[in-house]
């Protein structure tokens, strides 16, 4: 009887897998969770890139003479 109280019993011992299958599964999980990072790298990537993009648009269109410009054109078409 072993310190738990499970009883050991060799005919009742779990099938063991061979180290070479165990290895093998291990592999894939890991081909696997290689996928899934670089899938989430690509992905930060692009929405960086996107939020990079939209910060310079909008720091372009608040720069003051092209604001300037804008506000102008604005009050000609509103008749102000």
């Amino acid at each position: 009887m072993r310190r738990d109280g499970a009883v050991d019993d060799p005919q009742v011992a779990p099938e063991r897998t061979q180290p070479s299958d165990e290895l093998a599964g291990l592999e894939r999980r890991i081909a696997h969770l290689e996928q899934l990072v670089e899938g989430l790298q690509d992905s930060v990537h692009r929405e960086s890139t996107r939020q990079r993009k939209q910060i310079a648009d909008l720091e372009c269109q608040i720069e003051p003479a092209t604001l300037a410009v804008a506000l102008d054109k604005h009050a000609r078409q509103r008749g102000l």
